[in-house]
């Protein structure tokens, strides 16, 4: 399969501007562009040794493209797309996105883009944010969950993904959104949780931190505004896991108040068994 022509990013941040990196070294006859809202990241971009042409005109950088990818917040694409939409697409234009809720993406980009366009969600990130921080090997050997309608092709997408080192997987937009509220968001607002729980009422506690702490709440580091539109678009499903997750903190405290041994070290044994499932990290 031949590579892209002409590959727009909309967005420049550690997804968009790791996706340029990548896509430099694994598709290098392929021409690309970048656009931002700002003009002022351009200097970013130059700085990171990124060859592509830069934008601020989202028409004007869709036209021609042969395939599109939107890495800005979920709540920011159906504008965008809107202008995308005007601009002079060849027959064989395909879009796509990197966003972590898919239900409400797509919802809003299927009308606009038709068949044409098919949700992509690759499972790498960091708490960081900015071109700063990209990097090529951000999607090596990292899950790519895309969720094309039935009848869609995903073929061609699904060789882009797997060039840049991803293993594909394929699901409903509703099953993704279900999937990943359980071991993503769900685990990012636990870490806001821990560290609301153990540090607000005490933040002089902060001293004793060791590994621990720094490990289950690494992420809650993460950009409050980019959360809270994943939380709101997701909202269905990330209530129904906190709900199991108080549910299952509610057992906790019911084994400690007992207190019971035994059933507490079964708590915690399932709770191990269930986490030395979880593969080993890919770096």
């Amino acid at each position: 399969m031949c590579p892209e022509r002409l590959i727009t990013i909309y967005g420049p941040g550690l997804l968009g501007g790791s996706l340029a990196l990548a896509i430099q070294q694994q598709f290098p006859e392929s021409k690309l562009r970048l656009w931002a809202r700002r003009a002022a990241a351009e200097q970013g971009i130059r700085t990171r040794d990124i060859n592509a042409e830069f934008f601020t005109d989202a028409r004007a950088a869709a036209d021609g493209a042969s395939l599109i990818i939107l890495c800005t917040p979920v709540e920011t694409m159906a504008d965008l797309a809107r202008q995308i939409a005007a601009a002079d697409l060849p027959s064989d234009c395909l879009i796509t996105d990197v966003g972590s809720v898919k239900g409400l993406v797509v919802s809003d980009l299927e009308p606009i883009f038709g068949s044409r366009f098919i949700g992509s969600h690759p499972m790498a990130g960091s708490e960081k944010t900015g071109i700063e921080v990209a990097r090529a090997n951000l999607f090596e050997k990292a899950a790519c969950l895309l969720t094309p309608r039935a009848g869609v092709d995903s073929g061609r997408l699904r060789h882009f993904w797997e060039t840049l080192g991803c293993h594909v997987l394929e699901m409903t937009p509703e099953e993704h959104d279900l999937k990943v509220a359980r071991i993503s968001h769900l685990p990012h607002m636990m870490a806001a949780i821990t560290t609301l729980a153990a540090l607000r009422s005490d933040p002089s506690a902060i001293s004793c931190v060791a590994g621990g702490f720094r490990d289950t709440t690494r992420v809650a580091s993460g950009d409050p505004g980019l959360w809270t539109g994943i939380a709101l678009a997701n909202r269905a499903a990330l209530t129904s896991q906190l709900r199991e997750a108080s549910t299952a903190l509610i057992e906790l405290l019911e084994i400690l108040e007992k207190p019971d041994e035994g059933e507490l070290r079964r708590f915690l044994a399932e709770a191990k068994s269930l986490r030395d499932t979880v593969p080993a990290a890919r770096f």
